[in-house]
C-alpha cells in the first residue's frame, strides 16, 4: 500500500492565507482598557490594508489598553497578514498583530500574534478572565506573514521567513466564550500614538456541523534544535506517531493504524514497510545502529500483549525476541547487541535488557512504580530512562548494567518523558506534562525541552498539542542538530 502526501497542500495553505478577501472584515473598534488617546483606522479597498493608529500602554499582564479593530466571529477562525510598524517608534515594545478575544473588557482572556518594534514575535495569551500573560516567542524576527488559527480550543500561530515558507511557533489550549477577532496596535507609551499596516489580510472561519466530531490531525516535523525554527513534513486527518530518524538515506519511520511507515525527511510519497503478521505494531519502535534492522513492539494475541520483534528495515519477517509480554521496545545498545525495553512483570513495570538474539532477559531496575523509556548513551555507558519513583516522573540515569541510578531532571513544574540522547552525546530531548498530569495521555498540552547530558538546566525547545506518540521513541537527526516529533490538533473533518 502506498500512500501519496501531495507537498502542493503546504504550498495551498501558505497561498489561502495571502489571498486578498477585498472587503472590509473587520467594521467595529474599540480602544480597551484605559486609554488617553483614542484610536482610529482606515481600510483601503482596493488593496485589502488596513492602516491602524492607536496608543495604550500594553498587552499584558492581568489587563490591557490598547486599540482594537474587529468583528465578532463564530467556530474555528484564521487570521493572517503581513504588518509593517510605521517610523522608528518611541519604544521598542510598541506591537501590533492578529488577536482573538472573549470580551473587550480590559481583563479579558484572549491570544493574539504581535510583532514588537524591535521584531519579536510571540504568541501572547491569557488563559482566565484577570489573569497572567504567558507567551511564546518565535525563534526569527521581523517575519514576513503571520499567521493566527483557533481549532477548537486550540491556537496555532505560524510565522514565515523569506523562502514564503510558514512555519509552525506553537499551539496551546485556551477555552473563550465569545469570539471578537481582528487586529490590534498598541504603542507601549499612552502618551503616544503608534501606527501599522496589515496588509494582504485573510480572514475565514468554519463551523462545526451539528452532530459532527472533530477529528484528529496529525503534523510531522521537524525541528532545528539550534535555531527553534520549525518544519511541517507531513500533515493529515490521520492518527499518526513516533518518527524514527533513518540517517543514511534521510528518511523519516512511523507507526499509524497498526503498520509502519517511511516518508523522506523533505516530505514526499509515503511507503508501507512490509512486517507481515505484525499488523498491530505500536508506536516503540527503531533502528539498529548499522541502519539494517528495525525493532518493533507488536500486540498480539486476544489479549494484545505486546512483545518484541526485529524486521529487517526494508521489510520482512518479524523474527521473536521477547518470550514474555507486555514488553515496549526503547533501545539498542551501540554495538547493536541488545535491546533495552520496558515490561510489567508481576505487576510492576521495569526496565529490562535482553540479547538481541533473544535469551534471558535481565531486569535492571526494581523501584517500586513505573520506568520506562530506557535509552543507552551513543557510548554505551549509560541508559537513560523516566522513573516516578519519587513521586514526580523523572529522568534518571544508570550505568549500561543498572548500577548508580541518578535522577537527570530536577524537581519542578513538569513531569518528563523519554528522553533521547543526541548522536554527538551533548544534549538530551525529551516531552514534558504539567506534573499535575497523570501517565503520558494523548492530546495535551506539553513542551519539548532540551538539556545538556552533563551539568545544565532543561529549556524549552518547542510548545505543541500532543504528549502520546510525540516523540516517544529516538529521532535525532545524524548531525545532532535536529529532532523529528509529532504534534496534534482536533480539527473539523
Amino acid at each position: 500500500m502506498n500512500l501519496k502526501f501531495n507537498t502542493s497542500i503546504l504550498v495551498f495553505l501558505f497561498s489561502l492565507s495571502t489571498v486578498c478577501s477585498s472587503q472590509q472584515e473587520f467594521k467595529n473598534q474599540n480602544d480597551i482598557g484605559k486609554i488617553s488617546l483614542h484610536g482610529k483606522f482606515d481600510f483601503n479597498e482596493s488593496n485589502n490594508t488596513y492602516t491602524l493608529t492607536g496608543s495604550g500602554e500594553n498587552i499584558w499582564e492581568t489587563e490591557d489598553a490598547f486599540y482594537f479593530v474587529w468583528s465578532e466571529m463564530n467556530g474555528d477562525i484564521t487570521l493572517a497578514s503581513n504588518i509593517e510598524l510605521i517610523g522608528e517608534g518611541n519604544h521598542v515594545h510598541r506591537k501590533a498583530g492578529l488577536m482573538i478575544r472573549g470580551g473587550i473588557e480590559a481583563d479579558d482572556p484572549y491570544v493574539d500574534v504581535v510583532v514588537h518594534g524591535d521584531g519579536l514575535t510571540s504568541m501572547q495569551y491569557r488563559k482566565i478572565k484577570g489573569g497572567g500573560t504567558f507567551e511564546i516567542q518565535a525563534p526569527v524576527k521581523y517575519p514576513k506573514r503571520i499567521r493566527l488559527e483557533r481549532t477548537g480550543n486550540q491556537f496555532t500561530f505560524y510565522y514565515s521567513t523569506d523562502d514564503n515558507t510558514m512555519h509552525p511557533g506553537g499551539t496551546i489550549s485556551v477555552e473563550l466564550g465569545n469570539q471578537y477577532a481582528g487586529l490590534a496596535i498598541c504603542s507601549h507609551d499612552s502618551t503616544t500614538y503608534e501606527t501599522a499596516v496589515f496588509s494582504n489580510v485573510f480572514v475565514d472561519s468554519k463551523m462545526l456541523s451539528e452532530g459532527t466530531e472533530r477529528v484528529l490531525e496529525s503534523t510531522l516535523e521537524i525541528i532545528n534544535v539550534e535555531t527553534g525554527i520549525r518544519r511541517i513534513v507531513r500533515r493529515a486527518k490521520e492518527h499518526f506517531e513516533a518518527p524514527n530518524w533513518k540517517g543514511d538515506d534521510n528518511t523519516l519511520i512511523y507507526n499509524m493504524d497498526g503498520k509502519l511507515y517511511s516518508i523522506p525527511v523533505d516530505g514526499g510519497e509515503t511507503k508501507e514497510i512490509f512486517t507481515s503478521f505484525a499488523t498491530r505494531c505500536n508506536n516503540d519502535h527503531g533502528l539498529s545502529p548499522d541502519l539494517k534492522q528495525l525493532a518493533i513492539s507488536h500486540h498480539q494475541g486476544d489479549d494484545w500483549k505486546s512483545f518484541i520483534y526485529v524486521v529487517p528495515v526494508t521489510g520482512g519477517e518479524p523474527r521473536l525476541v521477547t518470550e514474555n509480554g507486555p514488553s515496549y521496545w526503547h533501545g539498542w545498545s551501540p554495538d547493536g547487541s541488545t535491546l533495552v525495553y520496558c515490561a510489567e512483570r508481576n505487576g510492576e513495570f521495569d526496565v529490562y535488557a535482553i540479547p538481541v538474539e533473544g535469551g534471558n532477559e535481565i531486569r535492571l531496575t526494581d523501584a517500586p512504580g513505573l520506568d520506562d523509556g530506557p535509552e543507552y548513551s551513543p557510548d554505551g555507558k549509560f541508559i537513560y530512562f523516566n522513573s516516578v519513583r519519587t513521586g514526580q516522573m523523572k529522568i534518571w540515569r544508570m550505568n549500561a548494567d543498572g548500577s548508580d541510578e541518578v535522577q537527570i531532571s530536577p524537581d519542578d513544574n513538569y513531569g518528563d518523558w523519554f528522553a533521547h540522547p543526541s548522536p554527538d552525546n551533548t544534549k538530551l530531548v525529551f516531552v514534558s506534562y504539567d506534573k499535575s498530569v497523570e501517565g503520558h495521555p494523548a492530546n495535551k498540552d506539553v513542551v519539548l525541552r532540551i538539556m545538556p547530558v552533563e551539568k545544565g538546566e532543561p529549556e524549552i525547545l518547542a510548545v505543541l498539542f500532543g504528549g502520546q506518540g510525540t516523540i516517544n521513541v529516538p529521532s535525532w537527526s545524524p548531525d545532532s542538530k535536529k529532532a523529528a516529533f509529532v504534534s496534534y490538533r482536533l480539527v473539523i473533518p
